[in-house]
């Protein structure tokens, strides 16, 4: 199976995933008043050195120019991030590498004294766990005072991010919009969860039947998916299939964790002859589970625990499984 980044390559070099892409989430973009139909993949040429030293292929880059309904060109330049670390120079290596669009662009299309630059849009696709947190624009990184007379003549770049982690499950968001229904493939979901977003895209292939090169990299990217959830059994190819044995495992799951909390509870009512000793086996079995999926527990959050009373034991037993955060588990923290 390829990686994530090649996948992704595949499925940016696709022309509706690109349209998805800045329909959901380049705004900016769509102002421009794009013409789908005629947008066409441009090849990079050339190389550009980093801050590291290392000269960086842009022939993976994806880059597609989109003509517009007034005749304009737009070039999209889509730079897929896949690394633990931020890169907190990302729009230094972004004025690269549009210098060297724009110097393929001069050259191809033989502009000529008078002519003009197509427009560029830079969108930089990052999957980290962490959140994008450096600068989109130089102006924030270069060393001037404000007012300074030289402001105008330093370069002025600025990139569009897309934080995948960041992308979110609200109910109101557009789940028939297939890059954000990549995008929340890439998140960590308990198998119910993953479920219902495998059947909005299930769903999506149905009504669409004619993109199978398409739903073959989505296939791709779901066995990832449940990959990650540790499932120790033959992973169906077939995507409802799939769904199906994750609804099934979620349920499993869940009477899995209730059962181990009332048998805590069973023994540690036996051993105290109280109801009290059934409740506090279940929030020493919510917060082994709890911590297990999202990590070590806050002190203040364990004593909020175990404080509270039986029914809000309950209450978060039972949104365990769907739980996605502490957040949402818990409910924020004062």
């Amino acid at each position: 199976m390829p990686d994530s980044d090649a996948i992704y390559h595949l499925l940016f070099s696709h022309p509706l995933m690109v349209e998805h892409l800045i329909r959901g989430f380049v705004p900016e973009a769509m102002a421009a008043d794009l013409d789908f139909g005629g947008m066409a993949r441009v090849n990079a040429k050339g190389h550009a050195e980093s801050l590291d030293g290392k000269a960086h292929r842009r022939e993976g880059d994806v880059i597609w120019r989109l003509p517009t309904h007034g005749g304009l060109d737009l070039y999209l330049y889509i730079l897929l991030e896949f690394q633990s670390s931020i890169d907190h120079w990302m729009v230094v290596r972004t004025q690269l590498y549009e210098g060297l669009l724009w110097q393929q662009v001069i050259k191809e299309q033989e502009l000529k004294l008078g002519d003009k630059l197509p427009p560029l849009v830079m969108v930089v696709l990052y999957n980290g766990k962490t959140r994008w947190n450096a600068p989109d624009d130089s102006a924030s990184l270069v060393a001037l005072p404000p007012g300074s007379p030289l402001w105008p003549y330093q370069p002025r770049v600025r990139y569009h991010v897309l934080d995948m982690g960041a992308v979110t499950t609200e109910p109101a968001a557009d789940r028939d919009n297939m890059a954000r229904l990549l995008f929340l493939l890439e998140q960590h979901h308990p198998p119910a969860a993953l479920a219902d977003l495998l059947g909005d895209v299930v769903e999506w292939f149905q009504q669409h039947p004619d993109h199978d090169p398409l739903r073959r990299l989505f296939n791709a990217m779901v066995h990832q998916a449940v990959a990650g959830l540790g499932v120790a059994v033959p992973i169906p190819e077939d995507l409802t299939e799939v769904r199906t044995m994750l609804a099934t495992l979620g349920e499993t799951w869940k009477q899995e964790w209730l059962a181990e909390g009332e048998l805590k509870g069973k023994i540690e009512g036996k051993a105290e002859g109280k109801a009290e000793g059934r409740i506090e086996a279940k929030i020493e079995t919510l917060m082994l589970l709890a911590e297990r999926r999202f990590g070590p527990l806050s002190s203040d959050l364990r004593e909020r625990i175990k404080a509270a009373d039986p029914a809000t034991v309950e209450g978060w037993l039972d949104r365990l499984l769907e739980a996605t955060s502490l957040a949402s588990l818990f409910g924020p923290t004062n």
